[in-house]
């Protein structure tokens, strides 16, 4: 790298499969993203220049909310994360190998998004995402869209409140909005001040309104939910960033049915789950007991008592059977 000129700072907001966008002095700029280091070559000498072995250690894994230093629309470093979202890639083909999906970095805070109606909410995936979030050690807040078509008093509104008193208890903060009538989203902008916020909710649960209401110019386009399937439509194809004012960002994520975990190296879903993370090692069988059938386990004892939802434990064996940790 040429160290003799001046390099300029800024944070990348789409990664496309050559360029990625980088936005910098709320200007954004088209730089060319670094592969390998085939990338920038010595052209007199026919091998790659010192420049593109700096690229290739340093920067060929870009994404969105990467902050990087760039020259003449070249990338020539990434700068240390303070934070990454992943999640379990998806093998291209059937027993293939599975790698991380590295989604987004320097992220502040994660927001989990369900519709309180059409499509019900899922709370087991819920979990997934508020698992996600304590495996890169991000605060998480949940948001629940489309008030507006949740009858107050109706079995349905009985039963979230059921649900969301539960994440309340564990510390999730909790924001319940509609774009129809403003309803919340005073609040979740105050929740979402000064930060970074990664959005994550599967296809239909109103993300791409939300969006919409909060940031006018975004103007994502919106998609119908299937009445007969309760599914949503993709309407986000990519991941991408959107500047609220000057200190304040959100990432937009395409909408998902499935989420896979990421653990790394270590598997730690106990430890994901508030409320079995203070009695961890304390069963008969310590770190080893994986809070199914074992005899003496903290965990079971914890939900018979009352201390545990059974709908999370159940949904805790859940993960664990899906991401074949038992």
């Amino acid at each position: 790298m040429q160290t003799n000129k001046a390099l300029n700072q800024g944070i990348v907001i789409a990664v496309y499969p050559n360029l990625v966008s980088v936005l910098t002095d709320e200007k954004i700029i088209s730089c060319q993203r670094p592969f390998s280091k085939r990338v920038a070559m010595d052209r007199k000498n026919k091998r790659p220049s010192a420049a593109s072995q700096e690229l290739t250690e340093n920067s060929t894994d870009l994404v969105v909310g990467d902050e990087v230093l760039f020259f003449d629309a070249m990338i020539q470093k990434m700068l240390p994360r303070r934070s990454l979202f992943s999640r379990r890639g998806v093998a291209s083909h059937a027993g293939g190998r599975v790698d991380e999906q590295k989604i987004a970095a320097n992220v502040d805070q994660v927001i989990a998004i369900l519709a309180a109606e059409n499509p019900a909410p899922k709370w087991n995936l819920l979990d997934r995402y508020l698992a996600a979030a304590e495996i890169a050690e991000i605060p998480a807040l949940i948001c629940i869209t489309k008030m507006d078509l949740m009858h107050m008093h109706s079995t349905n509104w009985h039963e979230m409140q059921a649900e969301l008193a539960v994440y309340r208890r564990l510390g999730y903060p909790i924001v319940l909005t509609s774009t129809h009538d403003q309803t919340g989203l005073p609040e979740l902008k105050e929740n979402m001040q000064g930060k970074n916020s990664l959005l994550i909710g599967k296809s239909g649960v109103g993300k791409s309104s939300l969006i919409n209401a909060l940031v006018p110019a975004a103007g994502r386009v919106t998609g119908a939910v299937g009445k007969e399937s309760g599914k949503g439509r993709h309407t986000t194809s990519s991941i991408w960033m959107q500047v609220m004012d000057r200190n304040t960002t959100l990432i937009d994520t395409p909408g998902s049915r499935e989420f896979g975990l990421w653990f790394g190296e270590e598997d730690c879903l106990d430890w994901c789950f508030h409320e079995i993370r203070p009695i961890i090692g304390t069963c008969r069988f310590g770190l080893d007991c994986r809070h199914d059938e074992e005899p003496g386990c903290a965990v079971r004892q914890a939900v018979m008592q009352g201390e545990i939802s059974p709908r999370r434990y159940q949904s805790y064996l859940h993960l664990m059977d899906e991401e074949g940790l038992r």
